[in-house]
């Protein structure tokens, strides 16, 4: 049985009383702070104050940890997506998806591979599903599929690459314009050998959009699209 369908173990007498809340909040601080690499469970019982075993009585491995770690995180983006209109909610779950990974790192990460099927992950997706269907765009369950694809598409992709340039821009010790800034130099280079014309326009040419902006203006485009 999955952990959603697995009763809770009973409280009993303990000097630290432990629940799947109570454990998920504090791996989320702990991945929070050191990433999912500095995520174990070991490293979780001491944050707790139990023996590792203990928690065993609660998920039975690592990857059960993770799933309620990302249930908790979807709880906050189903409230975001509580619109009427079908579009207002689209961009609802898919701004607060962004902001949820930007707060949460360690959640961009897991977008995109294991299969999210908490409560709260299959609220969002029936939320997204539910106003995609209503788009004009949408004519049949086929339509559906693939507008829910195409938005999971870029979502992740989105998610994903800004998390990861926020990364790079740390690690180099710089923040993301002088990052940018310091490439500067080698890319005037190798665009003025004349063999990279059209990436030259994107560059110079280009708007200059921030994370926001850009995100903003992809979106817009895909949700466009979908509305046919």
């Amino acid at each position: 049985m999955s952990v959603w369908e697995r009763p809770e173990p009973q409280p009993r007498a303990a000097p630290v009383p432990l629940s799947r809340e109570k454990i998920a909040a504090s791996a989320i601080r702990l991945a929070d702070a050191h990433g999912l690499e500095g995520l174990s469970v070991r490293k979780l019982a001491k944050e707790l104050g139990v023996g590792p075993m203990r928690l065993y009585d609660y998920v039975s491995n690592r990857s059960e940890l993770l799933d309620l770690m990302v249930d908790v995180v979807y709880a906050g983006i189903a409230e975001a997506g509580r619109r009427t209109a079908w579009r207002a909610t689209v961009l609802a779950i898919a701004h607060a998806t962004r902001d949820a990974a930007l707060a949460h790192e360690w959640f961009a990460d897991l977008l995109g591979g294991r299969p999210h099927l908490g409560p709260h992950a299959l609220a969002v997706g029936e939320a997204t599903a539910a106003a995609l269907s209503q788009a004009p765009g949408v004519r049949g369950i086929d339509d559906l599929q693939r507008a829910v694809g195409a938005l999971n598409a870029f979502l992740v992709g989105a998610v994903r690459t800004e998390v990861t340039e926020r990364r790079t821009a740390r690690a180099s010790g710089t923040d993301e314009a002088a990052f940018q800034a310091a490439l500067g130099p080698y890319l005037t280079r190798m665009l003025d050998t004349g063999r990279y014309p059209t990436v030259a326009r994107l560059v110079i040419e280009g708007a200059h959009l921030d994370a926001r902006e850009t995100f903003d203006h992809n979106l817009t485009t895909v949700v466009d699209g979908i509305s046919g």
